[in-house]
């Protein structure tokens, strides 16, 4: 909108300036056909009143005093030239007629001859001015020439250039305003679609593409930004519909494998329960003097798989069935070293730098937090000559952090990922469901858990809690 402005204040001005100097051109050009025109007639009348015969060896006599009169009433001076192109008489006043030439050049014959009109005019230009001649045929009453008018003529275009400036400052004026209005006009029109366009933008940076997002309203948009909020709210319907089915997919294949998790632990108890009652059944004897001992022995086979089974039961529970959070204002320091009091290793050592570290968070399940931690850690130790795990406990800014760190046998690359499975487990007991706990626990709390391992050094294993418990899903 500006450039338009500026391109058109441009194109009007030079096509004024333009104008204005086709205007004074054909100004002049018809001034000096007048002059000429009323020089030729008077030239006529001196003529007819003559006593002199009308010749061009007269013409000297004839307008002895005449040219005088003419050039006074027409107010504008003259020179009559013979035939040949010598000087017969001017009326500029003799101390002007050194600049007058007594003869003219051959061109200039030449070119008035070969005129069909019988009129040449000479351009001249010094000093910036311009200046022209005008040549044309003196005829006597019989339409014969018998000399050469000249009529020298400046042309003073002060007032047309005053005129120029005059209109060109008015022009700028009003286009100065205009380019004013313009990029008043510009800016707050592109500050309303800027706008329309930022509130889309900030809502496309919160697009969160696993929850619940909001549709963009505007009011009177644009037809095209209309179309794009359309589209916007659009997606974002869809996106909703397949986050649901995500949601509902992921959890039916999570309730499979878990239900196939299930039926396989429970087999694993159930064939040598079966074999052992299949056994005792084939091979006990009532009159056996030893068979209350063997009782003794099948009663205590079945109560460790019943148990085994228990375990078994407990642990999905466990899994299935978090308890509800409780939003609560501890000593981080305090409920850590309670949970490591239920361990009788000597080799598990506890750091801290203060004695108190606020944070809000459920107690029991921090305590199942590190309890699983530290369990994992005093799995990972048995074969080391000796073992260690550390614990510590600061603060970062607004976050908690908590480390547990053993020197056992590690974690190899290819298993790293696999490690927060809900089913992953390296140990030959044990559902493999600890870990995956921890991180539901950790990151229903806004947390994070990480770990660092290598193969015959060690584990690490850090949690970063907010101080301030906010957003958690229940």
């Amino acid at each position: 909108m500006i450039l338009l402005v500026v391109i058109a204040s441009v194109l009007i001005a030079g096509v004024t300036i333009y104008q204005y100097r086709e205007q004074s051109q054909d100004y002049h050009e018809n001034r000096l056909e007048r002059k000429e025109e009323q020089i030729l007639q008077s030239i006529s009348y001196v003529f007819r009143e003559t006593t002199y015969p009308i010749s061009e060896d007269n013409l000297k006599y004839i307008f002895m005093d005449e040219i005088y009169k003419i050039a006074d009433v027409q107010n504008v001076n003259f020179n009559i030239y013979d035939l040949e192109g010598g000087l017969v008489k001017s009326s500029r006043p003799s101390f002007e007629a050194d600049s007058i030439s007594n003869c003219l050049d051959a061109e200039i014959l030449n070119n008035l001859l070969a005129s069909p009109d019988k009129r040449f005019i000479e351009e001249k230009s010094a000093a910036g001015d311009n200046y022209k001649s005008s040549y044309t045929y003196i005829n006597d009453n019989k339409f014969k020439p018998i000399g050469i008018m000249n009529l020298p003529y400046f042309e003073d275009n002060s007032f047309n250039n005053m005129e120029l400036r005059e209109f060109l400052f008015r022009l700028g004026g009003v286009y100065l305003l205009m380019l004013l209005s313009a990029i008043i006009l510009a800016y707050f029109i592109s500050k309303y679609i800027t706008r329309s366009l930022q509130t889309i933008s900030d809502k496309m940076q919160h697009t969160n593409f696993t929850g619940s997002n909001e549709k963009i309203y505007i009011e009177s948009p644009g037809e095209e930004i209309g179309k794009l909020v359309d589209s916007y709210n659009r997606m974002i319907d869809e996106l909703e519909e397949s986050a649901v089915k995500l949601a509902r997919s992921e959890r039916e294949q999570a309730w499979r494998e878990m239900a196939r998790q299930v039926a396989h632990e429970i087999k694993n108890p159930l064939t040598p329960l079966r074999l052992t009652v299949q056994s005792f059944e084939r091979k006990f004897d009532p009159t056996d003097p030893n068979a209350q001992t063997k009782i003794k022995e099948f009663s205590k086979t079945l109560i460790q798989q019943i148990d085994t089974m228990s375990n078994i039961a407990g642990a999905f529970s466990s899994f299935a069935k978090m308890p509800a959070q409780q939003n609560e204002t501890l000593n981080v320091v305090k409920i850590v070293k309670l949970a490591l009091e239920i361990f009788n290793e000597d080799y598990i050592h506890f750091i801290s730098d203060e004695e108190e570290i606020i944070a809000k968070l459920d107690r029991t399940q921090l305590i199942r937090v590190i309890t699983n931690l530290v369990k994992n850690a005093i799995q990972a130790v048995p074969d080391v000559e000796s073992p260690r795990i550390l614990v510590t406990v600061a603060s970062e800014g607004d976050t908690v952090k908590i480390s547990v760190a053993d020197n056992g046998i590690g974690i190899s690359d290819d298993l790293k990922h696999k490690v927060f499975e809900p089913k992953f487990t390296t140990k030959s007991s044990g559902m493999g469901l600890g870990l995956g706990m921890v991180k539901n626990i950790v990151e229903n709390y806004n947390g994070t858990i990480s770990f660092t391992s290598q193969i015959g050094k060690g584990t690490v294993f850090t949690i970063k809690f907010p101080k301030e418990k906010s957003n958690i899903d229940v």
